[in-house]
């Protein structure tokens, strides 16, 4: 039986490490609830993450994200045998691959939370499955349709309306947004396979470590530790809130259908707008509204139009 895709999931200032692999059990309550945690966990990354770039480069932040994970997670597996057994790497040049390019996708996402309005951020971390269908197309010769690609156009002229090019409203940071989640789809979409081959453990723990290696050289200039007990209390809300994204986009997707938990993921964009009004004083301007509507639209019928042919295509998966 071949085995199902997994779907992009958008992050915000940084991918969950972990692809997201369709499970044969359905439970969809479960998954809803698991979606709703997701939110939850992204959301407060997001905000603790404006709230130490505030002070510190977010190179340093993504290297203490990814740091001190790696060491939990080596904690882990040396203290219970059973989960070292189940670390493996089979395929170590796809890993070195997949970690770098989540490694570069996570930077850029984190140097974007630090420049530009958290709301359109996360309009523009939402592009992720638009460059998953433009990758799908071109690296694995996927079908597809004409739905579809009106679909992707709609999202790229969404961007372009919050991107605004060549006017003053336009940053630099808007790019890296985009960037990042045009690397983070070709992290999945090169990667298909190997949480099947190697286990969900070895890809989230190859990625986070991949990561540290990637980060290394760019930190080393802006070494910096927190100096104040609220800026070690947000770096360990980004540290534990990731990790819980990542185990929560896993887990929803495991028990999930796309077409019901696709929206769920939208409801970023009214806690991180309502979280960074209130902590931050931002706004959100008519322009990113409009994009966010067109992109959300475009997103949304992608992740249905996918669903739709996973079933038909999965039947024994439904």
């Amino acid at each position: 039986m071949a085995t199902p895709p997994p779907i992009p999931m958008p992050g915000p200032g940084g991918p969950s490490a972990g692809p997201v692999q369709a499970g044969p059990v359905r439970d969809n309550i479960r998954a809803i609830i698991w979606a709703l945690i997701s939110v939850l966990g992204a959301s407060a990354m997001s905000l603790a993450v404006r709230g130490v770039v505030l002070e510190i480069d977010s190179r340093m932040v993504v290297m203490f994200r990814a740091g001190v994970t790696s060491v939990v997670i080596l904690g882990l597996v040396i203290a219970w045998p059973r989960l070292r057994k189940s670390l493996r790497f089979s395929r170590p040049g796809l890993h070195l691959l997949r970690g770098a390019l989540i490694g570069v996708s996570t930077n850029l996402g984190f140097y974007t939370l630090a420049h530009i309005p958290l709301a359109t951020a996360t309009v523009l971390f939402f592009t992720a499955p638009i460059f998953a269908t433009i990758l799908g197309a071109v690296v694995h010769g996927e079908k597809v349709g004409p739905r579809r690609i009106a679909a992707v156009f709609a999202g790229v002229i969404g961007a372009l309306v919050i991107l605004r090019p060549g006017f003053e409203a336009f940053h630099p940071a808007m790019l890296t947004a985009l960037a990042s989640s045009a690397l983070f789809s070709v992290a999945l979409t090169l990667s298909r396979n190997l949480a099947n081959a190697d286990g969900a453990l070895s890809t989230y723990f190859s990625s986070v470590v991949i990561t540290v290696l990637v980060t290394l050289p760019v930190v080393v200039p802006v070494w910096q530790y927190p100096d104040t007990p609220v800026l070690w209390f947000a770096m360990a809300v980004v540290v534990a809130a990731s990790a819980l994204r990542g185990v929560a986009d896993i887990q929803a997707y495991r028990f999930g259908e796309a077409a019901i938990l696709a929206p769920i993921a939208y409801l970023r964009l009214v806690l991180i707008g309502f979280g960074a009004w209130l902590l931050f004083a931002e706004t959100i301007d008519i322009a990113t509204w409009i994009g966010a509507v067109i992109i959300i639209s475009a997103t949304l019928y992608i992740a249905l139009r996918e669903a739709r042919l996973r079933k038909k295509n999965f039947p024994e998966n439904s």
